[in-house]
């Protein structure tokens, strides 16, 4: 009896892919302890972690963020980043 080989399931995306016109907020967890929480303030704002920030440009690994406030625009990496 001949098996029929089985097709394994792809894993599912756990999330849309973050572009240019995204909406974003920090991931808590991932953003303590980085690079760019070390080159910040100690207590980073709670607006960060809010959100919404939208994805300006993409550069790499990085991603440029506005958010609706009056605050400057910040990189961060994608990896810090959850959809909103």
């Amino acid at each position: 009896m001949a098996e029929t080989p089985t097709a394994t399931p792809s894993p599912a995306p756990t999330s849309a892919p973050l572009k240019k016109g995204s909406l974003v907020k920090v991931n808590r967890a991932a953003y303590a302890g980085s690079l760019e929480a070390g080159a910040s303030d100690p207590v980073a704002p709670d607006y960060l972690f809010e959100g919404p920030a939208e994805i300006l440009a993409l550069k790499g690994d990085y991603a440029q963020l506005r958010f609706r406030r009056p605050v400057p625009d910040i990189w961060l990496r994608l990896d810090q980043l959850l959809a909103y």
